[in-house]
């Protein structure tokens, strides 16, 4: 069912971790997308493909009980699989069980995974208070949607932005993009999202949902993760007020290869521009 939990048992590792269950879970490596790295754990530890990863929340906190307090960050994923009967002979797990949400508390769950749920728990009891047009304090029925990218070769490097525009009705209004010099990616990823609010606004769309593949972007802008960096503080801003300026929005996150569009617009950008550096 939709709302079933796939809970795995360590085959190996301490005494207490080796007694209880956690969710799947793992690291992701350099150049990957968390949605990337998830599907990629599924298939590696389970042996079945993920049909679709959902961004679902992001939860943060410290551990306490440890001496150096860690802090933790998991960004969670709501995950459809191609097949409910996984594999579980490899050297990270060695059995599974399904649980309802509500059976949670039945079973022995490793520690971060008991506050992960625990935390998810409290915030859908808090959002089903919340009437259902409050719960985002938007509303984005007929809405246009704004596909925004933006990308760096090299991480710093010669960097662009790039949009692709579909009214409410779902026909193509406009796409493009622009070059922003030398800069970082994730620099160039609120760029982009400043050029597609203020095409918004050109446009006069006043109902906009914008999409976007960064996940840090959409986190930072839905307020999951605060801005530290110093060099998107400006940036950071300057969306947000033009933001204000719409009668409403939303910003959801997607994977890569839902935001083809965009990103190829991103891509020529910097092709013209090369080549002309050439």
């Amino acid at each position: 069912m939709d709302d079933d939990i796939l809970l795995l048992r360590r085959a190996s590792g301490r005494a207490e971790m080796m007694a209880s269950y956690e969710l799947p879970t793992g690291r992701i490596h350099f150049g990957e997308q968390p949605d990337e790295a998830m599907a990629r754990i599924i298939y590696e530890y389970l042996g079945v493909q993920a049909g679709s990863v959902k961004l679902t929340d992001a939860v943060t906190f410290t551990d306490l009980q440890n001496a150096s307090k860690q802090g933790n960050l998991f960004i969670i994923y709501e995950v459809e699989l191609s097949n409910r009967q996984v594999s579980t002979t490899n050297e990270r797990y060695n059995a599974y069980k399904w649980v309802k949400n509500t059976e949670t508390g039945v079973v022995a769950l490793e520690e971060a995974t008991l506050m992960v749920l625990r935390i998810l728990s409290s915030k859908q009891q808090i959002d089903h208070s919340i009437p259902e047009h409050a719960s985002d304090n938007i509303a984005t029925a007929n809405a246009a949607t704004i596909y925004v990218d933006g990308g760096s070769r090299g991480n710093p490097g010669p960097s662009g932005v790039g949009y692709y525009i579909i009214a409410a009705d779902g026909t193509f209004l406009k796409s493009g993009g622009s070059f922003l010099g030398f800069s970082t990616s994730r620099l160039a990823e609120y760029y982009a999202l400043k050029e597609g609010v203020k095409q918004a606004l050109d446009l006069g769309l006043k109902k906009v949902r914008f999409v976007s593949d960064s996940l840090m972007l959409v986190s930072q802008m839905n307020g999951l993760y605060k801005v530290k960096n110093s060099d998107l503080f400006q940036v950071h801003t300057d969306v947000v007020e033009l933001l204000g300026q719409l009668d409403s929005y939303n910003i959801i996150h997607v994977p890569r290869e839902q935001n083809a569009k965009a990103d190829a617009e991103v891509n020529k950008i910097i092709d013209i521009h090369i080549r002309k550096t050439k």
